[in-house]
């Protein structure tokens, strides 16, 4: 017995968009991981010629080139999480779960204040620059080119790439609360009956034949003797 197939519920255009954003954002993270390896050494170069006419000791610049370098690879590290993150997001909310939405939900607040976070660095940074004392002035005046030595463009990308990730994370978590995504999440979907196992029928048997009563017979009775 065959039953008729029910079409899949099309997904509404507020899941497609949220799905879309979160993607774009994931190839963003992958692109500036690659970028931000690539102007390393680069950036490098630049801050040891750059530290040549300082009066900070090789040790010095060795050690804030040392941080400089894991700072890079720590970014890229975590640039390149996030953007496995949010492709695993993405593909999680075309299929309809709702811990998928929980999860992203929670990602987007992180990443919101993340990204929050890095323009404020960004602004007080240039702001209000590191001071420190006359016995550090070797640091201070290390710790003032490293901005120099990165490329003019790499300063307005950062923020640009904050202010973009902010307002991504804002979008997606507002997308996902409107009734339509309710409805996509919230929705019940109807499974197809089992068919019957189809059994063969019984074998008939024939009606035992009817057999009349057998007549009552009386117990048989003692030869009479004999006369004498």
């Amino acid at each position: 017995m065959s039953y008729p197939e029910s079409a899949p519920p099309r997904r509404p255009a507020v899941v497609l968009l949220a799905s879309a954003v979160l993607l774009v954002m994931a190839v963003g993270a992958l692109a500036y991981t690659v970028v931000d390896l690539a102007v390393l050494g680069r950036t490098v170069d630049a801050f040891r010629a750059a530290a040549r006419d300082t009066s900070a000791s090789p040790q010095q610049i060795d050690g804030v080139v040392t941080l400089l370098r894991a700072s890079a690879v720590l970014t890229a590290v975590v640039a390149a999480l996030s953007a496995l993150v949010l492709a695993g997001l993405a593909l999680g909310l075309l299929t309809g779960r709702r811990g998928v939405r929980v999860a992203t939900w929670v990602v987007c607040g992180i990443g919101l204040l993340a990204g929050c976070c890095s323009v404020a660095v960004l602004v007080g940074e240039r702001a209000a620059p590191l001071r420190l004392g006359a016995d550090e002035r070797a640091t201070a005046e290390l710790l003032g080119l490293i901005s120099d030595a990165y490329p003019s463009w790499w300063i307005p990308l950062n923020a640009g790439l904050s202010v973009g990730q902010a307002l991504g994370y804002l979008v997606v978590a507002t997308l996902l609360t409107l009734p339509a995504a309710n409805a996509w999440f919230g929705r019940h979907r109807p499974t197809a009956p089992s068919a019957p196992q189809a059994f063969p029928p019984a074998p008939a048997f024939p009606p035992a034949p009817a057999f009349p009563p057998a007549p009552h017979q009386p117990p048989p009775s003692a030869p009479p003797y004999p006369p004498r």
